[in-house]
């Protein structure tokens, strides 16, 4: 169920990209 894309914003509210922030955590 994966609503945000890999190089889209993360969804925590980092400032980083989601492949880069939470996606091990998916």
């Amino acid at each position: 169920m994966h609503a945000v894309g890999r190089n889209d914003p993360c969804p925590c509210g980092s400032d980083k990209t989601y492949k880069k922030c939470c996606i091990d955590k998916a």
